[in-house]
């Protein structure tokens, strides 16, 4: 279906065919709609975009609005919808169950738990084999809090500045982004240490990272040395000998930071980072809400792009491609402390959420998903890159698989943040010509692409030219 775009940005991009024919949307008229969410939809909700967008429909990587307008979905409502709006195989296998059993709670077995606990913990390492299913990142985060504390007998646990590990009261003390950070008592017995970002931090160069494109920064290491890798390990040894006891309860770290744009560390960063985490008596914590499910293309677990295994792994988002779930799996030790006294979750590991949970490790495996990834993520990368190398204002480029950050700056040299009125315009333009990406960073600067798993790379011409015209629009305006 050929798009009529009521927008004054133009570009020669030819948006791919999709088959697929949205309903009529029958709902309120639009401002009935902004009325309302003024009114009864609390503030701290806010919406993107200056006339926010009215969405009606999904069908995999499109996403139609209420005039039947399509959109290539690059941000996934969030890096949630994994392997694509309304994936047929997802919604088929929840409709089966939604006539059969919602809802019984953990106080009796149904078939779909253990079907799930077997078919998830198959696709991890040993000794990490046995779940705790909740109902979102933030809530699995604050369970492998609790859990590191109560198994280890420690309390303190480290978190990387630029983190974010959920929004709950206790989750925030680890979340390191000052914008979700509220006036309010938080992060007792937390405490952050020195990002190691290869772009915007203090070291850093042209070999640093997991990803086909490399930072613009050069440096002069030879084969096997990171000069930047070991001096940010330095300050890791600096928090532990000045910030915490000399024991700990744990350091959590996502394997690709999400929230703050793609952040990606030096190549054997995790590994050093682990084993001196272990000597503390402290547990690893990998977060895999953004990077798991096979979006880094390489590897199913963003863990295990970093070759290391923790000992408790979070889950979340993609897990139930929008589906409210999410999981805590460790080994059977630690699982054991924590079934000292009770602790239970009424919702967590429903009927319902585990055939869809299964559902989506299915249609991974059927769709192809992980390679997919791998493949149209390095292409988009590769493409992008060509764009940074012609725009002074595209400062890096990065990432892994469909997990990518776009940081944009005022130059090359400063890597100042380019103004948000600017990167607004630029953002705004993309989603009139029919692409919708994200926003990240501890500036809202850097565009975030992570997109269904399910996109072609005649979808990423399409977003990439779009980007470029978007790009190219912004220049001749700052001319």
């Amino acid at each position: 279906r050929q798009q009529k775009w009521r927008s004054s940005v133009s570009t020669q991009a030819k948006m791919p065919p999709c088959d697929f024919v949205p309903e009529k949307y029958k709902s309120y008229p639009y401002e009935r709609m902004q009325k309302i969410r003024e009114q009864n939809i609390s503030p701290s909700l806010r919406m993107y975009y200056k006339k926010p967008l009215l969405l009606h429909q999904g069908h995999m990587q499109w996403l139609f609005d209420y005039e039947g307008q399509r959109y290539l979905d690059l941000f996934a409502g969030i890096v949630t919808v994994s392997v694509g709006h309304c994936h047929p195989k997802v919604t088929m296998a929840t409709q089966k169950q939604l006539a059969r059993l919602w809802h019984t709670t953990n106080i009796y077995m149904h078939p779909s738990i253990q079907e799930y606990a077997e078919k998830l913990t198959s696709l991890l390492p040993d000794p990490l084999k046995v779940i705790y299913l909740t109902n979102s990142g933030s809530e699995a985060n604050d369970l492998a809090m609790f859990m590191a504390r109560l198994y280890t007998r420690n309390f303190d646990i480290i978190s990387f500045r630029g983190a974010y590990h959920g929004g709950s009261p206790y989750a925030l003390g680890l979340t390191s982004i000052g914008p979700y950070k509220h006036g309010v008592a938080n992060g007792f017995g937390c405490s952050t240490t020195m990002l190691p970002d290869v772009f915007r931090g203090p070291w850093g160069g042209s070999h640093c990272r997991d990803s086909p494109v490399q930072t613009v920064r050069k440096c002069s290491c030879s084969e096997g040395v990171c000069h930047a890798n070991d001096q940010y390990i330095e300050q890791f040894k600096d928090t532990l000998n000045t910030s915490v006891p000399k024991t700990i309860a744990g350091f959590i770290a996502e394997p690709i930071q999400g929230v703050n744009g793609a952040v990606q560390y030096p190549r054997n960063f995790l590994k050093e980072a682990y084993r001196l985490v272990r000597e503390r008596g402290g547990v690893c914590i990998s977060d895999e809400v953004q990077t798991g499910f096979g979006r880094t293309g390489s590897h199913f677990w963003g863990f295990q792009t970093h070759d290391v295994v923790p000992d408790i792994v979070t889950l979340a988002k993609g897990i139930g491609n929008g589906f409210p779930m999410a999981a805590v799996v460790t080994t059977k030790e630690i699982a054991s402390s924590f079934a000292q006294n009770l602790h239970f979750n009424t919702f967590g590991g429903s009927p319902l959420a585990c055939v869809v949970g299964a559902a989506v490790l299915d249609a991974i495996e059927e769709d192809g998903l992980q390679k997919n990834s791998e493949d149209v993520g390095t292409y988009m990368l590769l493409e992008l890159a060509k764009l940074r190398d012609k725009f002074k204002i595209v400062g890096d480029v990065r990432g892994k698989g469909l997990m990518i950050g776009v940081e944009m700056v005022t130059d090359k040299d400063s890597r100042h943040p380019l103004p948000a009125e600017e990167i607004n315009q630029i953002w705004e333009d993309c989603k009139d010509m029919g692409v919708l990406i994200g926003r990240g960073g501890l500036y809202s600067q850097t565009f975030r692409i992570k997109p269904p798993m399910c996109i072609t790379k005649k979808d990423v011409d399409f977003a990439v030219e779009v980007f470029h015209s978007a790009l190219q629009n912004h220049m001749e305006r700052a001319a």
